[in-house]
């Protein structure tokens, strides 16, 4: 009986082979720096929290997939997002902070729900947030998807639309048809609506209470389509005179008059009612991102703004407004597509290949060389033949190996070989070779 034991991750947790994990960190470095280049500020905050803390307004099924532990006498909790610490964070952290305060984070969250395919028990996610002190001017709700709209051209993926709604427009017209003690639950029944269709729908809202006129007008309501500019007119025609409605209406207004402002192309943007964000504590503007050619994949980026999120932590007012992108899920999802690939096994430009001991120490000195004008360079140390050795970085997909024997050594020199093209090599000095590794 073998007392081996298996090596195996658990269920709804990725690991990444070297080749995709460059690949996944180049896109997780693009994320980054372009939330960088619109002035957010970078926070981490701890993997585990009190659950007193982390639970203050978590309840139904976000509760159930929480891991919750003992260590001592302290009750403990994996974040299981990035918000709710946030709202910890600028709670305790207010006076030392300058508002509007804009921050990122980049980092692993934990959920125990069941894994299936694109969802995950641990992930990254890459989160935006605007946070106010009393108030945040519209004019943020535009620079939100002005970032969306810059972080997808980065990554490339082709066409993409973000589709927007403001919350008020929908709880003003549910309340002016008389279902305002039942918006919360309408709301998440239309949040669904892509999901389930129609009849899913027409179903759930029955249940929810509402009988057959009253989803005929919210089905009509939530249909609303046209250009950006007619839907608004369209709302503005309804002649709602709910209060709520009618800021709700004004907000979009605004919101799409900034985006526009932002130079955000009007192919990259449009008002959709159905969106809702099932969310609770989404209260204005929402965004869901889809990408055009690949619609399959669902929302990638989605959020909004929040009046009150720090309310269980502090009595000041704390406006905001975020976004987040589920890393891991997008990731694994373009990859199980192929509409993304991962091509390089190794970062090195180039590989320096020593041809026996007495030339290691001059290869070690033109690695050092190469790596002092920025070019990644690895040095194959090992004693194998030469064949072994051209077989390692053609195998890792380095570009170029520098080869080193008693006539480079002697001379300074090393012969420069394209990996990719079948050129002759060049002899050449570490100098020569760093203009053209450059």
């Amino acid at each position: 009986m073998s007392d081996k034991v298996t090596p195996r991750i658990l269920p709804g947790f990725a690991e990444f082979l070297p080749k995709e994990q460059i690949l996944f960190n180049s896109i997780y470095d693009k994320i980054r720096n372009i939330y960088e280049k619109y002035g957010f500020l970078p926070i981490d905050t701890p993997t585990i929290e009190l659950s007193e803390v982390l639970l203050a307004k978590a309840g139904g099924e976000t509760e159930k997939q929480i891991y919750r532990f003992t260590k001592g006498d302290n009750d403990l909790s994996l974040r299981f997002d990035l918000t709710v610490p946030l709202a910890r964070y600028v709670s305790q952290h207010e006076p030392n902070l300058v508002f509007p305060f804009k921050r990122y984070h980049i980092s692993k969250v934990f959920r125990g729900e069941r894994p299936q395919k694109g969802r995950f028990r641990e992930f990254y996610q890459c989160d935006i947030d605007i946070i106010g002190a009393e108030e945040l001017p519209l004019v943020y709700d535009a620079e939100i998807p002005a970032v969306i709209c810059d972080v997808f051209k980065e990554i490339n993926l082709g066409d993409f639309t973000i589709r927007l709604n403001n919350r008020k427009i929908l709880g003003g017209f549910f309340s002016s048809i008389g279902l305002s003690d039942k918006t919360a639950d309408v709301l998440r029944v239309i949040d669904k609506l892509e999901k389930i269709g129609e009849d899913g729908v027409t179903k759930e809202l029955t249940e929810v209470g509402a009988d057959e006129e009253t989803i005929s007008k919210i089905l009509a309501f939530v249909g609303i389509s046209g250009t950006t500019d007619e839907i608004l007119e369209k709302l503005s025609a309804l002649g709602i005179e709910d209060e709520t409605f009618v800021q709700g209406v004004y907000e979009l207004s605004e919101v799409v008059r900034y985006m526009r402002a932002f130079n955000i192309p009007e192919k990259n943007f449009a008002i959709d009612l159905t969106i809702a964000r099932g969310l609770d504590y989404y209260t204005g503007t929402v965004y869901e991102t889809m990408l055009n050619d690949y619609k399959k994949l669902g929302s990638v980026c989605s959020g909004g703004r929040y009046e009150n999120l720090t309310g269980f932590y502090t009595d000041k007012k704390m406006p905001g407004i975020g976004i987040s992108i589920g890393l891991t899920r997008l990731f694994s999802q373009l990859l199980d597509a192929g509409i993304i690939s991962a091509e390089n096994a190794s970062l090195a430009k180039v590989l320096v290949i020593p041809m026996d001991k007495d030339a290691l120490p001059f290869a070690l000195s033109t690695a050092s060389k190469f790596r002092s004008e920025g070019i990644a360079t690895d040095v194959y140390l090992c004693e194998k033949g030469m064949k072994q050795k051209m077989k390692y970085a053609d195998r890792l997909g380095i570009p170029f190996a520098a080869i080193i024997g008693e006539t480079e050594m002697q001379n300074g020199v090393v012969s420069l070989k394209n990996m990719r093209e079948k050129a002759e090599q060049l002899t050449l000095t570490p100098e020569e070779a760093i203009q053209i590794l450059k």
